[in-house]
C-alpha cells in the first residue's frame, strides 16, 4: 500500500494507515488483535460504532490471511463501551489456492460483541465489468460541508467528514417523530474518513454503516437506529480521496428498516456496496428515544 496517495494534501496533514486510525494492536498470537474503543470510534451514546468494529475485523482478516476481503458480514450481538478493549480472534476455516474463508469473533472479556464471517482472495479473470449507475453529483469541493449536532463531542462523526449532495439538514428533521417522508428513501452524500492515507476495505466498512443515517433522512426525523448487521462487498479499490455514498432505504415495518449503500470513487468506479438491517429509533421532543415508526416502502 502506498503511504502517500495524495502528496499535496499529505504535505499538510499527518496521514495514518488503517491500523493507526483504529488503534489496533497486534499480539504475540498472529490471529489475535486488540482494539481499544476510543471516542473517535464510538457513537454519541458511548459505544463502539458498528462500522468501526467491522472495519477492525476486516483489517484483522486481511493481516492474518495476507489476502484482500471480497465480502464480510458482521452480526452485532452486544455493545462495547468506550474505554473498553475488544479482543479480535481470527479463525481461518478454509484456505485454498485463491480463496480464504474465515471468521472473527470480537469480544470484551467473555462477552461476545460481534461475529464477522468473510471470504478473502483475488483471481485473474477476463469477465470484469461495472453495471450499477452512479447518481449525478457535483465534485466534493463544490458541495457544502454537512454540519451535524452529533459533531459537538469526539465521536465517529468527527472521524468522517461529509459534503451534502441530496441531504436534509438537522433543522429540517422532526424531533417529535416521523416528519416529511422521502418517497424514494434515497440520500446522496460525499464522505471521507479523515486523516487516512487511502481508501481501504476498512474505511468502506466504516462508511457503509450509514444506513441508520439514511433511515433518519427517509422518515424526516431525528434518530436513526441500531445496526443488527453490516455486510460489505468490495468490488474494486482505486485511489480516491472522497467516496460518494448513495444510501437507499428499501422499506421499514414492525420497527425494523432495511437498506444499502453504493460507494463510488470520484472517477465513477464502484468501490463497494454495503447493506444493513436496523432497529428503527427516533427521538421525541424531550430527546428520548422512541421505538416504533409508521411503515414505509420505497416504490
Amino acid at each position: 500500500r502506498s503511504a502517500r496517495r495524495y502528496p499535496i494534501v499529505a504535505a499538510t496533514f499527518d496521514w495514518m494507515d488503517a491500523k493507526s486510525f483504529l488503534g489496533m494492536q497486534p499480539t504475540h498470537n498472529p490471529f489475535r488483535f486488540h482494539l481499544p474503543v476510543k471516542p473517535g470510534l464510538s457513537t454519541s451514546s458511548g459505544f463502539l460504532f458498528g462500522g468501526a468494529g467491522l472495519g477492525a475485523a476486516v483489517e484483522a482478516l486481511e493481516t492474518a490471511s495476507g489476502r484482500p476481503v471480497v465480502w464480510a458480514t458482521a452480526q452485532y450481538l452486544s455493545f462495547a463501551q468506550t474505554g473498553s478493549v475488544v479482543d479480535l480472534d481470527v479463525k481461518v476455516a478454509v484456505s485454498g489456492h485463491q480463496i480464504t474463508q474465515a471468521r472473527v469473533v470480537g469480544h470484551v472479556a467473555d462477552q461476545e460483541i460481534f461475529t464477522v464471517n468473510a471470504a478473502l482472495g483475488a483471481r485473474d479473470h477476463p469477465s470484469d465489468g461495472q453495471f450499477a449507475v452512479r447518481p449525478p453529483a457535483p465534485p466534493p469541493g463544490e458541495c457544502p460541508i454537512r454540519a451535524s449536532s452529533n459533531q459537538a463531542d469526539e465521536t465517529i462523526h468527527n472521524s468522517v467528514e461529509m459534503r451534502t449532495v441530496d441531504v436534509r439538514s438537522d433543522s429540517e428533521l422532526s424531533m417529535g417523530g416521523p416528519g416529511t417522508v422521502r418517497p424514494d428513501g434515497r440520500v446522496v452524500v460525499w464522505a471521507r474518513v479523515t486523516d487516512l492515507d487511502e481508501v481501504s476495505a476498512m474505511s468502506l466498512a466504516v462508511m457503509g454503516d450509514w444506513v441508520p443515517f439514511g433511515v433518519s433522512q427517509a422518515f424526516g426525523m431525528h434518530g436513526g437506529g441500531n445496526s443488527l448487521d453490516n455486510t460489505l462487498r468490495v468490488v474494486r479499490l482505486v485511489p480516491t480521496e472522497w467516496v460518494l455514498l448513495d444510501i437507499r432505504i428499501h422499506g421499514a415495518y414492525n420497527g425494523f428498516a432495511h437498506g444499502l449503500v453504493h460507494q463510488w470513487a470520484e472517477d465513477g468506479t464502484l468501490l463497494a456496496t454495503a447493506s444493513q438491517s436496523v432497529i428503527v429509533r427516533h427521538r421525541d421532543a424531550s430527546g428520548q428515544r422512541r421505538r416504533r415508526v409508521a411503515p414505509i416502502a420505497a416504490p
